[in-house]
């Protein structure tokens, strides 16, 4: 790969993944439980960061989208290369790889997408249950499950509530 076509990839790249990234932590709100000081929901807000980030694989959602962005631009222009040679001999791998590239970087754009809001879920739920545990008080769901009439009022009694230390 010529010099130029690399940094072409590597402006690509960082215009497509420098678009996007989400804050490093939880994206949902906690509230301290009740009768806990503040102090003690800092550091379980610490722990349980960090066991939140180990449940993901240690990867934060902007790495996510980060890598599988690259991935795909990369595939995306050996494909292209492999079908440019194939098709047009020499000159059409240099074509190939271009059109691969820009196919992949799209592509990519969706995947990385898709990998950072995956992985940034995966780390709120843990998250949650972790504070949870913890006598915190976490998000719960309002919405109505199975048929209820629509003049019914919203019951939180059915949301059990934080455990006691």
């Amino acid at each position: 790969m010529s010099r130029f076509s690399l940094m072409f990839l590597a402006t690509v790249i960082l215009a497509v993944t420098g678009c996007v990234s989400l804050p490093s932590g939880p994206s949902v709100m906690v509230l301290p439980g009740t009768g806990l000081p503040f102090e003690q929901f800092r550091y379980d807000d610490a722990i349980c960061q960090q066991y939140a980030f180990s449940q993901v694989g240690g990867t934060t959602a902007n790495q996510a989208a980060v890598n599988s962005g690259v991935t795909s631009a990369a595939v995306g222009t050996a494909l292209g290369a492999a079908v440019g040679a194939a098709i047009g001999g020499g000159s059409g791998a240099a074509i190939g790889a271009g059109s691969g590239l820009v196919g992949g970087s799209l592509v990519g754009t969706g995947t990385a997408s898709s990998s950072m809001y995956g992985v940034q879920q995966r780390y709120d739920i843990a998250y949650i249950q972790c504070m949870y545990a913890k006598g915190h008080q976490v998000p719960v769901s309002g919405q109505f499950s199975g048929a209820i009439p629509q003049q019914a009022v919203l019951s939180t009694s059915h949301i059990p509530p934080p455990p006691l230390k």
